[in-house]
């Protein structure tokens, strides 16, 4: 095997793990309902920021904040559907973990919130 026939696999890899990716993306959007709502607020805050002509510095933290939402939303989502495959019955520590992954997308969704209240309310009024 040649180094230009290593490059062309390792291209073929990385678009085989985008086509993945992507592929993750658009399964939870379809079936989470979650995932809409989050992505219902994002076009939410992308208008809002759009109409209200918030600056770059601001502009990075709301994608930064989107970005992590969404990010959480799918590790959350990915935690519930690994413990729904390893058991159906209820279990103490299922629930635990189930709780845990969901706690992390609230609080993120808490904090982006205040820090969403802090760069939008000074505009509005």
């Amino acid at each position: 095997m040649g180094s230009n026939d290593k490059s062309n696999y390792k291209t073929r890899n990385v678009l085989y793990s985008f086509r993945h990716a992507l592929s993750g993306f658009s399964k939870a959007v379809k079936e989470e309902r979650n995932m809409k709502i989050h992505l219902l607020f994002t076009m939410v805050v992308i208008l809002l920021g759009l109409l209200l002509q918030v600056s770059r510095v601001e502009w990075v933290f709301l994608l930064v904040l989107i970005g992590g939402v969404i990010s959480l939303e799918l590790i959350n989502s990915s935690i519930e559907n690994l413990v729904d495959l390893v058991t159906e019955e209820y279990h103490p520590l299922a629930k635990k973990a189930k709780d845990m992954a969901a706690a992390a997308v609230f609080i993120f969704s808490i904090v982006s919130v205040i820090i969403g209240l802090i760069i939008f309310i000074p505009r509005i009024w």
